[in-house]
């Protein structure tokens, strides 16, 4: 089986832009593949598709089978990484109302989600939903102290047992995972949870293919191995360093030659609504790989066509900072095919027979040339189907060219130091020990 990922690069840069960059292409992939790159000890997922725990993963589809046995409701605690991924595979995989539709009718357990915010409202409204159902808990983190699923899981865990008793909650929880040490770790040996590994290789950003996304996503009823399968033959199709065959290096480059041109966003541009949380994972992971050191391009979003009637003329219109990429499915998981009724009071009659489909696609190429007429350079992705293999293929390809394009931007792609910044204030304004000095400087600061 192979993909046929398409990239379309004619309305934003010509060959010979791209051809100049052959040099730079050249330099990241050999940083890349050496090991001598910025943050190299974080490259794990690159050979991942071909290296991963076979037994770990043998065990995940066992867990997976168990919890479509055992639960009603999967609530998968995470946030960030441990999350976006999974999040962007169930909506743009399952059914898009996956979770009300009656058990007989979706092939896995349904899927909350919890850890993700600091809303108090939010985890009150997800006990109300699960009150009468069987539940089993997937608390993704590699350390366990992070602030928000670690309230989340506190809650949640403390529901559970209560619920349950201690020794059947035990058995209801799952934890992904350092494989050897720190909180939540030290929390699953006592207690007896079955553990995944979050591998000390793999940063949160590019973990969807690991136990991360992998168990939750297994449990939901997509098949995993084809999506493994995807991840593996886009490893073997973005190899070559030449920008001539390469598609993932052509995206990259495409994205550094506009950003050179003074462009300083990319609108990721997707026409369904399955892909809500795609875009959202890929924001993650290019906004946390390359906005480091005043640089890096600004990853926004458009739900489209949606999106047209609100950001729109923006767009069409507005300054010309910002470049598309433009993602779309040769074919969707389902269509309909336009009736004609005899009034006509629309006057779309002349579109009876038509499908859906259609109407979208030729909605997003008109938008696309309207775009490009007002000065918005487009990149076109395009891709057979919304299946678990091209998903699996796509992922692989947005990482390997987050981090051809974070080396040809001159920052390490697989760390994220900033993030740090507002960890430290959070922790002291909430009077964490250690951190007394630092309170009182803030608290003069939101005085002013």
């Amino acid at each position: 089986m192979s993909t046929q990922l398409r990239l379309d690069l004619t309305h934003a840069v010509t060959d010979t832009d791209l051809q100049l960059l052959q040099p730079n292409i050249l330099e990241a992939h050999e940083l890349l593949h050496s090991g001598r790159g910025a943050g190299s000890e974080f490259t794990g997922w690159l050979d991942l598709p071909s290296s991963f725990d076979r037994e770990e993963f043998i065990r995940i589809q066992n867990a997976a089978a168990r919890i479509r046995c055992a639960a009603d409701v999967l609530i998968v605690i995470g946030i960030g990484g441990s999350y976006l991924g999974t999040r962007a595979t169930l909506e743009l995989l399952s059914h898009s109302f996956h979770n009300q539709l009656p058990r007989d009718r979706r092939p896995g357990t349904a899927v909350y989600f919890a850890g993700h915010q600091l809303s108090p409202t939010y985890l009150n409204d997800l006990i109300d939903i699960i009150g009468d159902k069987d539940v089993v808990i997937n608390v993704i983190s590699k350390s366990g102290t992070t602030t928000e699923p670690a309230i989340a899981f506190r809650h949640l865990r403390q529901w559970m047992e209560q619920k349950y008793g201690q020794a059947e909650a035990r058995r209801r929880i799952y934890a992904t995972t350092d494989r050897a040490r720190g909180a939540l770790k030290q929390l699953a040996d006592d207690e007896g949870y079955e553990t995944f590994v979050v591998p000390d290789d793999i940063g949160g950003r590019y973990s969807v293919l690991t136990a991360v996304g992998l168990l939750p996503i297994a449990a939901a009823g997509i098949d995993i191995n084809a999506l493994m399968a995807g991840a593996a033959d886009a490893m073997n199709a973005y190899r070559e360093p030449s920008l001539a065959s390469n598609a993932c290096y052509r995206y990259a480059a495409a994205r550094q030659h506009l950003y050179r041109q003074g462009k300083s966003i990319e609108v990721l541009a997707a026409y369904e609504p399955g892909t809500q949380y795609l875009v959202e994972w890929w924001k993650q992971l290019y906004g946390e790989s390359e906005g480091k050191d005043n640089k890096g391009l600004f990853p926004a979003s458009l739900q489209l066509t949606t999106d047209l009637h609100s950001m729109g003329q923006y767009i069409q219109d507005g300054l010309r900072q910002l470049f598309e990429t433009v993602l779309t499915f040769d074919r969707p998981r389902r269509d309909l095919q336009i009736p004609r009724v005899e009034s006509d009071g629309d006057g779309l009659n002349f579109l009876a027979g038509q499908s859906m489909h259609y109407v979208n696609e030729r909605a997003m190429a008109g938008t696309l040339l309207a775009h490009v007429d007002g000065g918005v350079p487009n990149i076109h992705i395009a891709l057979p189907e919304p299946d678990a293999y091209n998903l699996g293929h796509l992922f692989y390809f947005f990482e390997k060219a987050c981090a051809i394009s974070g080396y040809m931007l001159g920052v390490n792609p697989f760390d994220q130091p900033g993030v740090e910044s507002y960890k430290k204030n959070m922790f002291a304004l909430l009077g964490k020990p250690g951190y007394e000095a630092a309170k009182a400087e803030l608290e003069k600061r939101l005085q002013r």
